[in-house]
């Protein structure tokens, strides 16, 4: 039991010296930082344009079908990079497979770009 505990050591000693490191940064920065608060730096700042409304009102559609599009495509390179070095490597049994997966991924990708695109959401007044 001693040598399997032993194993682990250097994970504590790690996470203890991050931690350890964590709470001397944010002590650092609450003792020394300068602390001049201002109205203009604890007004509520976001996308350029001072709040105006109640953070309840209606937001438009159109931001979360770009942010859909952008997990979609993002998502889709993440996926083929790895795939792509991968590809050559396996055994050809392998590799045809591979390689017909990833245009079954691509193909649903496709189908979900084209409905995006149908319902106008590359479109922006």
């Amino acid at each position: 039991m001693n040598a399997f505990l032993l194993e682990y050591l250097p994970i504590v000693i790690f996470l203890g010296i991050a931690a350890a490191l964590g709470i001397a940064f944010i002590l650092a920065a609450a003792i020394f930082a300068p602390k001049a608060p201002d109205p203009e730096k604890l007004s509520s700042y976001e996308c350029g344009f001072n709040a105006f409304d109640d953070a309840r009102m209606k937001f438009d559609i159109r931001f979360y079908l770009v942010s859909i599009l952008f997990i979609i495509f993002d998502l889709e390179v993440a996926f083929l990079f790895p795939w792509a070095v991968t590809l050559m490597k396996l055994p050809p049994e392998a590799s045809q497979f591979a390689f017909w997966s990833m245009m079954t991924f691509l193909g649903v990708l496709t189908v979900g770009f084209i409905y995006e695109w149908k319902k106008g959401a590359l479109e922006w007044e």
